[in-house]
């Protein structure tokens, strides 16, 4: 079996990916440089956790670039893409990793935490894809990719905006991926469960230990477990994979 370095070639590829300094997001920008991908990682504002991730991935040079922007402004992305092609031309790959959790049962929950959810986690997946598909449709080839979550379908106590947006993402995937399939262009989601990732490290001990009994696997996923399915949607072997929804769950 060949190994992880050449089992997966993205030598020449474009990507643009979102909520890239942390987490999945940069999980799966790191798998992207280590096979050869330029990759132009967007943060929404998150300075430390940017610095952090510049100076160990140092060993890549020029081939990534951190971008402070919030995805869910269609002004300031509509002006980042049109400078991105007017460097690059087109654009391979868009990841929509963008994500954020503001958790209140519905009772208690205020209406700007609602909002804000859905603004970054689902109008944010719409803005970057509606601003990079031109790049994309130019070439007539292109991956884009949502990070969803099975609590859309399964939905959870206290996140009922954080359920509805991923619930959103999914409608959103089916419906781009029927508009643009015929220009070579594949959208689909992965959808992890429990990721050992910051989203878990800020929640109590206890419900923690609940969240791992609910597993199967009886374990949390890795971020680069996730990485790994993100990779073969967005490479060339998945061509014909178009509006699904690749679970990453240890059997949720």
């Amino acid at each position: 079996m060949a190994n992880d370095q050449t089992h997966f070639d993205f030598a020449g590829k474009k990507a643009v990916v979102s909520g890239a300094t942390r987490g999945i997001g940069r999980a799966i920008t790191e798998a992207l440089l280590e096979r050869g991908a330029q990759v132009v990682g967007v943060y929404g504002g998150n300075e430390a956790a940017a610095e952090a991730m510049a100076a160990a991935c140092d060993r890549f040079g020029d081939r990534l670039r951190l971008h402070r922007l919030d995805v869910s402004d269609f002004a300031a992305a509509t002006a980042f893409f049109q400078a991105l092609e007017a460097e690059w031309d087109t654009l391979d790959i868009l990841v929509n990793n963008a994500g954020i959790r503001r958790d209140a049962v519905l009772a208690m929950m205020r209406e700007e935490d609602w909002r804000r959810v859905l603004d970054v986690n689902l109008t944010g997946g719409f803005v970057m894809s509606r601003s990079a598909l031109p790049m994309m449709l130019k070439q007539k080839y292109g991956r884009i990719l949502f990070v969803t979550s099975p609590m859309g379908h399964l939905g959870f106590a206290g996140q009922s905006n954080y359920a509805a947006s991923k619930a959103g993402q999914v409608g959103l995937m089916k419906s781009l991926s029927k508009e643009v399939a015929k220009r070579r262009i594949t959208v689909n989601c992965i959808s992890p469960g429990f990721i050992a990732t910051d989203f878990l490290e800020d929640l109590p001990e206890a419900q923690v230990k609940e969240y791992k009994k609910m597993v199967p696997a009886g374990r949390f996923g890795t971020p680069a477990e996730v990485a790994e399915a993100a990779l073969f949607l967005l490479g060339d072997r998945a061509a014909y994979i178009n509006g699904a929804v690749l679970e990453i769950t240890g059997g949720l």
